[in-house]
């Protein structure tokens, strides 16, 4: 199936709208639910750290950074774990021995905490490669039918609402891979499959760019 500019466009259009009511209809917790979800975050930390910044075991497996993400967000990605639309070894156990209340308490739990980079990897390319993945991130291809990241995960691509997160900061082993899920359709759970179809237009070069890029961002936008 191609999916032409008309419809990308549309598909836009109406994300536009159910993010800004999902950016509006955000609820404070109390201080109960974070204590909680701290108990619940022993689970956690093995793999994604006390600090919630993330790890990596170098050609294994790429844990990606929990803190500065939106906690609906967080909770649709252990929703899908636990559904199959999103597929992880590491993760699946941890998906289903969850409680829908621990799920919402963890990742309100995570989100409440300073957002941090992970220490465990550099971000060593060439200007030409930070160059052109930020021409994608900020401009897209539209010859190629590739919109900018930004326009669906908001300013500099820090995310907005539930179904866009903060893309920055995070290690670039686990950006592509987390792309190149979508275009091998080993993740399914995004709205409308826009990911999937941007990840099908990507070359390895665009998705080594778009990588690095992020990678050497802040975990937060900075004033």
């Amino acid at each position: 199936m191609v999916f032409m500019p008309k419809k990308m466009a549309n598909a836009l259009l109406l994300m536009s709208g159910v993010l800004a009511v999902a950016t509006a209809t955000g609820a404070e917790v109390d201080q109960a639910v974070l204590d909680r979800g701290k108990e619940v975050s022993a689970l956690c930390i093995a793999c994604h750290m006390e600090s919630g910044s993330g790890s990596s075991i170098e050609g294994f497996e790429y844990r990606p950074r929990l803190t500065g993400m939106n906690p609906d967000y967080m909770i649709h990605q252990i929703q899908s774990f636990r559904d199959g639309t999103r597929v992880n070894a590491s993760m699946k156990p941890f998906a289903d021995l969850l409680t829908d209340e621990q799920m919402h308490d963890v990742s309100h739990y995570y989100a409440s905490l300073p957002a941090v980079k992970a220490d465990d990897f550099e971000v060593i390319v060439s200007d030409d490669v930070l160059a052109h993945g930020k021409k994608l991130i900020y401009k897209g291809d539209w010859d190629r039918y590739i919109p900018a990241c930004v326009a669906c995960h908001g300013v500099d691509a820090y995310g907005i609402g539930v179904s866009f997160p903060n893309i920055n900061g995070q290690n670039p082993a686990y950006l592509k891979k987390a792309i190149n899920d979508w275009k091998e359709e080993i993740r399914s759970n995004d709205p409308l499959e826009l990911m999937s179809r941007v990840a099908k237009r990507l070359t390895e070069k665009d998705i080594e760019a778009v990588a690095a890029y992020l990678a050497s961002q802040p975990a937060v936008k900075e004033d």
